[in-house]
């Protein structure tokens, strides 16, 4: 099976690579149109500011690209952020794939801090990509910024406030959390989304 990771100016790619190694899959790299065209599986990870990633996406004609694909793609991280409709940070108009909107969190309380960094749950799971798994399960988040709750999402969580743990429109599924960094569970989602 030909899995491509796409390949922009993101960061914490190679632990996505990493990832998929672990479950036995060799991914290619690339930010060739033409080799993600092809691919069987895409995934769309990264870490990473939206204004300055969605603007490379653009002058890349990649934006295009990730809209048009037809096979299961994954977007995680910023990869789920982006393929919503816009952000907050930097005032971004995103891929629209999804229609949710993408905000900062905003504390209301002294101990909660921003980014949210650590292990929480999954919640209100309903989608293959959750097969097999116990009930709300631990996963590892890394992020400042969240994608609301909306007819997109398949799983939610709760920092300070409700949001999209996970979203999924046609053939394009997303996770906010870092599935290459959650352990076994971790790797039970992304062997579900190979399998999809």
């Amino acid at each position: 099976m030909n899995i491509v990771v796409v390949k922009y100016n993101a960061g914490n790619i190679f632990s996505v690579i990493n990832g998929l190694k672990r479950i036995g899959v060799e991914p290619t790299l690339s930010g060739d149109p033409e080799i993600i065209r092809a691919a069987d599986k895409v995934i769309f990870p990264g870490v990473g500011e939206a204004s300055t990633t969605m603007a490379y996406l653009r002058e890349t004609k990649l934006d295009q690209v990730i809209r048009d694909l037809k096979q299961p793609t994954l977007g995680i991280c910023i990869g789920l952020q982006l393929m919503c409709k816009s952000s907050e940070e930097g005032n971004t108009q995103c891929l629209g794939i999804f229609d949710e909107e993408v905000k900062k969190f905003v504390p209301t309380l002294h101990e909660q801090k921003v980014p949210h960094m650590g292990w929480n749950t999954l919640e209100e799971m309903n989608s293959p990509l959750f097969k097999n798994l116990p009930q709300n399960p631990f996963v590892y988040y890394v992020h400042s910024f969240c994608a609301s709750i909306g007819q997109n999402t398949i799983a939610q969580t709760n920092y300070i406030q409700p949001y999209s743990a996970a979203l999924h429109k046609n053939n394009f599924y997303a996770v906010q959390f870092h599935p290459e960094k959650s352990g076994h569970i971790g790797e039970i989602i992304l062997k579900n989304f190979i399998e999809l």
